[in-house]
Order: structure tokens, then sequence, then C-alpha cells
């Protein structure tokens, strides 16, 4: 049965934080928001994480997961980013947008892009989120919290508490965050390519 924690969406409560930390921590995966949508997360180095979200999205190898990062220099630390690119993707961030871009060496090998060497990276400006990725002092490997033959993402606690009790480990629940998942822009060639209009307006980018 899955945890559920009312978290204070402009002053997340630092003990109910900790608690989810510890429960990454142990292997847990969970259920919160982000500024687009609610995301499914675990720590990079849970391997069952990674396979539980497989499972609950119905997802196969090629699918970009995203290292949902505290600031860009945790970013940094993960994806090789030029001159160009790091300019426009720091004028975006943080936001409602998923960078695909060449992983570095930091990256465990099964979460890349079986052919591309890539990954997806993100910083999110979400209060709750930014709390809860500040106490793991690194990030979350997150996938949208879209379910197998639905259209739209899950965005209420108390549903998502229902319908995935036996399947993740908590549950945050900050109020509304919104339907649309991010707008994701392909960076692993050197120019922008948007590979799905979101939250974050893509005409930055076109």
């Amino acid at each position: 049965m899955a945890k559920y924690f009312d978290v204070h969406p402009d002053n997340p409560q630092p003990r109910t934080i900790r608690k989810v930390a510890e429960i990454l921590g142990a292997d847990g995966l969970i259920a919160y928001p982000t500024d687009s949508c609610f995301a499914l997360g675990c720590l990079p180095g849970n391997q069952s994480g990674v396979d539980r979200i497989k499972t609950i999205r119905d997802l196969d190898d090629r699918h970009h997961f995203t290292l949902v990062c505290q600031d860009f220099a945790q970013l940094g630390q993960f994806v090789h980013v030029s001159n160009a690119v790091f300019r426009a993707v720091k004028a975006a961030t943080p936001g409602s947008y998923t960078f695909i871009l060449p992983a570095t060496k930091e990256v465990p090998r099964r979460l890349l892009h079986p052919k591309k060497k890539t990954v997806g990276v993100r910083i999110p400006a979400h209060v709750t989120t930014q709390a809860l990725l500040a106490e793991l002092g690194g990030p979350l490997l997150s996938s949208t919290l879209l379910l197998p033959g639905e259209e739209d993402p899950l965005t209420q606690g108390w549903e998502i508490k229902e319908r995935l009790d036996n399947v993740v480990d908590a549950v945050i629940d900050s109020g509304d965050c919104g339907v649309r998942p991010t707008t994701v822009v392909d960076f692993s060639e050197g120019e922008a390519e948007i590979i799905r209009h979101g939250a974050g307006d893509p005409s930055r980018f076109e």
C-alpha cells in the first residue's frame, strides 16, 4: 500500500520531504507533482524502480527517461552541452521543458537510448519537487505518469493513490500541477528539434 503525503504547495513540510527521500533511498518508487504534471520517480541507481516504471507505463527500451535535476550545475554532470545549446537551455530553465542531450559517463548505460546514447534532462520550477531534490542532493529518474491506453496524465493525488496503490510506494499530493507534460526538445544533433509540444512554450526553439 502506497503512503500518501499531503504537502503544502508553497512551504513543503521538511519532515515530510525527508520521509519521501528515505523511501526513495530504500529503492522506493514515488508519484510526485512537477510544474507540468505528475511523474513517476526513483533514484537513478534503482534498477527495480526503473523496471516498475516500464511495467506501469508499458514502455520499451527505446523510451527516453528523464533525469530531473535541481539546478544547471547538477544537470551539467550528466549531459554534454555545447556553448550554443548551453545558452538556449539555460534561458529556458527552470521550466516545463525536457531536453534530449548526449549523456556523460555519469549516466548508467541502461538509462540511455540504446542507439543515440542520449538521455532526457530537466530542471523543474515546482516548489515541492525542488525541495525534494535539495533533500536528495542528486537527481530523480522520472517518467510522465501517463498510463497505457490513456490520452491524458493522471492529475489528482487521491486518484493516483487509488489506482496505483499496489505498484508505487508513495504519492505526494501538493495540489493542482496541470495536465500537460513537458515540451521535449532534442538537442542531440546540435540543433533544436521539438519532439513533443507540451506545457513549455515551444516558440523559442522553433
